[in-house]
């Protein structure tokens, strides 16, 4: 009898032990309940969410000692050790606070003033330097093209130049800035973008669409923003060096300083080496351009009364890069017996920033630029001085529901190379004597906010030396459905003075000749984008973020590079008729429970040109392009695995004639990266992968990349009465040395290690 007494008492206490515990309680904020809040509790054993009034309830599976956890987006995360020993209803309210914002919760690209990201009129995109190490590069160039709808691309096959494309949009069109100040344009569009140090990068935010109405003449189809860290935010000593098993060697070094309580000093070093040449797809060239590179940066900031800005920073930049024949060296570099490209650049800039001393916000911005090149493409040589002075003063006053923010701006370009085409392209200068330009301007900006809506009006001018009165007005329209989910609609114009040898690289290349056949007019164009955004989080806790934007660019004027009416020429002229840009872009992320985040992303676009009624597709632009990341931390391990990758569509290619045997349209393509890091250590962290898991490079499919890599002077090739190239025993497809042929990084698959420490 006892013993069945024993056992029965034995089944009574497990029984107690497995009965389900309920938790419930009510999660406010400032007194008011909070919708949509996500309650779990640490491992998985369950979850729940707040609902409209902010009560909730959640069941655990036993007793015991749990960790629940509270979050909502704009709160800080709220946790609690629970005891749950009781079968009855444990009560516990949940008290949030609004989290302090966050350095990716800042912009101050799309209205030239610090806002949150979410009341932003304008949207814009934010990166900061976690997403950027997801797959980490040795400059800031490659690092985009993680980002959707933004595609870093090659324009020549043997020096590896290039630009940053925005929504199809050529690298001309977007403006790059370093704090808000237009330090990379015009000749530096090319080469200025490599040197940028990723150590100091605070957050890179990205406007797609005309923005120039704040900026200027170049902000046509965006803008990227680098801002630097403040130095009040910078590690004490930051160090990440990388090496690959293409020998490329890169690394970054920062540091920061206070020489007195009332200055910071920041000081960043980049470099970069590669110098084993390698051709893989045995063509005789290099497949990636061997390159030595430094940059040194520092930025002073100066502490004072009232939290009023002063600033000012430099940097030094210096590359040395060739591609060409495998058996070149400097003593054939302008040389006609071995074919290479060689590139000196040089580049000094200068930043500062200053808020007067009155009771209003007016604050003096200035810059300075000297980039000096000395290339030589073959036997041609160029050789550029471009100089660009920029100073703009602001004045930001607030009046009932007006935000108001009126400036003056005045840039100055100093331009000068060695090149008769620029004397022909300018009719204002025959004698070639250095070119300058002054480009005053004033601005206006009316931001109101009523409710939920605000409404953004700007409206700049302009006068440029040569071509007279730019005016460009803007509007930007925002309707907040709630604290996470908004509409807006932003138009503009824009307008583009034409710098075809600072801009275009094929123009300088040698293997073609440039023709310009009329003066060529300023660019001008319409835009329109709708734009919706929301974040929320599931039932089951899980956060999502939705952005889907959809633009609509049209431009008159516009000038396009012909390439297929002479394969030994590029011919420039205005489009006589229009060119379009439209499409759609989607950006998606998660946060799920058990620690996996995701982004996702994909635009699709079409860019045409429109003449004598006929549409075309612009030359090397895609249709449909696409981004994604997996990451995962494995917490017992500290080891965290990233899965980046992207992927581009069919584009048009630049054939040299109906002969050309190298495909008109490159095939869908992927570039895809896996990385681990180790962060064992508080202040070390290890990490290493494979870059282009799959191998991807341009010449598969195709017999060749760049044509007539044996005869790169053209000795051997013969012309008709007409001046086109005969097809010859020789040379069966009639073409002529060309490396503009690119739309890929001719570089395969490669692993890479490396090592970042980082001291507070």
């Amino acid at each position: 009898m006892k013993g069945l007494l024993s056992i029965f008492l034995i089944f009574l206490a497990f029984s107690a032990q497995s009965q389900q515990v309920t938790v419930a309680g009510r999660i406010t904020a400032s007194g008011k309940g909070i919708a949509n809040a996500s309650i779990r509790i640490l491992n998985g054993v369950a979850q729940a969410t707040s609902d409209s009034s902010g009560f909730y309830t959640i069941f655990l599976p036993m007793q015991g000692s749990y960790t629940l956890v509270a979050e909502m987006v704009g709160y800080e995360s709220f946790r609690k050790k629970i005891l749950a020993v009781t079968t009855q209803t444990l009560l516990l309210d949940i008290v949030l606070k609004e989290a302090a914002i966050t350095v990716s919760d800042v912009v101050v690209t799309g209205t030239l003033k610090e806002v949150r990201k979410m009341e932003s009129p304008v949207p814009v995109e934010v990166f900061t330097p976690a997403f950027f190490r997801k797959n980490p590069t040795p400059n800031i160039f490659d690092a985009l093209q993680q980002v959707n709808g933004v595609r870093p691309q090659l324009n020549c096959n043997i020096c590896n130049t290039g630009d940053i494309h925005i929504n199809g949009l050529e690298g001309p069109y977007t403006m790059v800035l370093i704090d808000g100040m237009p330090i990379v344009s015009s000749l530096s569009t090319v080469y200025g973008l490599s040197g940028i140090p990723n150590a100091l990068i605070e957050r890179v935010e990205i406007v797609k669409g005309p923005a120039s109405s704040l900026y200027g003449s170049e902000a046509v189809g965006g803008l990227i923003n680098i801002i630097t860290k403040n130095t009040a935010h910078a590690a004490r000593l930051y160090a990440d060096y990388m090496h690959t098993s293409w020998n490329e060697k890169s690394a970054d070094l920062g540091f920061a300083g206070n020489p007195s309580k009332k200055i910071a000093v920041l000081t960043g070093l980049n470099g970069y080496l590669y110098d084993r040449p390698i051709d893989k797809n045995k063509d005789g060239f290099t497949d990636v351009t061997l390159q030595k590179r430094l940059s040194v940066f520092q930025k002073w900031s100066v502490t004072r009364k009232e939290n009023r800005l002063f600033s000012f920073a430099a940097r030094y930049y210096h590359e040395d890069r060739w591609g060409g024949d495998m058996r070149w060296n400097k003593s054939f570099r302008g040389g006609d017996s071995i074919y290479g490209e060689s590139i000196y650049t040089s580049r000094w800039e200068l930043t500062g920033q200053y808020q007067l001393p009155t009771r209003e916000k007016i604050l003096y911005a200035v810059s300075y630029n000297s980039h000096q090149q000395d290339s030589r493409y073959g036997t041609t040589s160029y050789i550029a001085n471009q100089q660009i002075f920029f100073q703009q003063l602001t004045w930001d006053k607030k009046a009932g529901i007006h935000d108001l923010l009126t400036g003056a701006a005045l840039r100055y370009t100093y331009y000068d190379d060695n090149t008769p085409a620029t004397a022909s392209a300018d009719p204002l200068n025959p004698k070639n004597e250095p070119q300058q330009t002054w480009l005053p301007g004033i601005f206006v900006q009316d931001e109101m906010k009523i409710g939920r809506q605000q409404l953004l009006l700007g409206l700049r001018y302009d006068r440029h030396s040569i071509h007279g009165n730019i005016i460009t007005p803007r509007i930007a329209y925002k309707l907040t459905l709630s604290g996470n989910e908004a509409i807006r609609l932003n138009a503009g114009t824009g307008f583009r003075v034409v710098n075809l040898f600072t801009e275009d690289h094929a123009a300088l290349t040698g293997a073609r000749k440039t023709v310009i056949r009329n003066e060529l007019k300023p660019e001008r164009s319409y835009n329109i984008n709708l734009n919706y955004s929301k974040k929320r989080i599931t039932g089951n806790g899980t956060l999502i973020g939705l952005e889907v934007s959809v633009w609509y660019t049209h431009f008159s004027n516009r000038i396009i590079g012909d390439y297929e009416t002479n394969p030994n020429e590029i011919i420039y002229d205005n489009l006589q008729g229009y060119s379009v840009s439209k499409g759609i872009t989607v950006n998606t992320d998660f946060s799920f429970l058990n620690g996996i985040k995701a982004m996702a992303g994909f635009t699709l676009q079409d860019v045409s040109l429109n003449e004598n009624g006929i549409k075309t597709q612009q030359i090397l632009t895609e249709k449909i392009t696409g981004t994604w990341s997996v990451s995962y931390k494995i917490n017992p391990w500290n080891l965290a695995v990233d899965y980046t990758g992207n992927f581009y569509g069919p584009m048009r290619l630049p054939l040299l004639g109906p002969l050309d045997p190298r495909k008109p349209y490159s095939p869908v393509w992927s570039l895809q990266n896996i990385q681990f890091t180790f962060s064992g250590w508080k202040q070390i962290a290890f990490y290493g992968g494979v870059k282009n898991l799959l191998n991807w490079t341009p010449n598969k499919g195709n017999p060749f990349l760049i044509a007539r890599t044996h005869d790169p002077f053209d000795k051997k090739v013969q012309y008709d009465t007409n001046g086109q190239i005969k097809a010859t025993t020789e040379n069966p497809y009639a073409l002529s040395f060309d490396p503009t042929y690119v739309y890929a990084p001719n570089q395969g698959r490669r692993i890479f290690i490396g090592i970042r420490v980082s001291l507070k």
